[in-house]
């Protein structure tokens, strides 16, 4: 009678090359979309602050116009006049309802330049609007030492 020598199976064992392509993939994927969402603190605006200022993480799909010391409209690291502003928050409005806008304005920015941006927002049918601030103390880092 032959008998077999009974060796237990070897174990697949872990394969590594799809976890690791998973992994890179998702590297890449967040640091694609935090270099976007950076775009929009790069810009020279220097907001003001408040001691009541929430700070809270923005939802996915939230506008952000910045309004430069000059007047200038800024969405997406491209300026707009009053109109392109009006044409493309309607265009969204058409999609979304519920679109969020965050106002970057500037601490210098002129409070007409301001309301003209309240208006257009208003006259696209966007309601949801807030005021992008920073804290007291990320002021005074923002703006420098004081001078002596």
């Amino acid at each position: 009678m032959k008998f077999r020598n009974y060796q237990p199976a070897q174990g697949t064992g872990l394969p590594l090359a799809p976890m690791i392509d998973i992994v890179f993939l998702l590297l890449i994927f967040f640091i694609v979309t935090w270099n976007y969402a950076r775009f929009e603190t790069v810009l020279d605006i220097s907001v003001p602050a408040a001691d009541e200022g929430e700070s809270r993480v923005r939802p996915i799909g939230e506008i952000v116009v910045n309004v430069r010391a000059d007047g200038e409209i800024i969405i997406n690291n491209q300026a707009l006049s009053q109109d392109e502003l009006l044409e493309r928050l309607e265009n969204i409005v058409a999609f979304y309802r519920d679109q969020a806008v965050i106002l970057r304005g500037d601490r210098a920015t002129p409070y007409e330049d301001m309301i003209t941006v309240l208006d257009i927002c208003q006259k696209a049918g966007i309601w949801n609007i807030a005021f992008a601030t920073t804290r007291p103390e990320d002021a005074a880092a923002q703006s420098g030492p004081p001078p002596p």
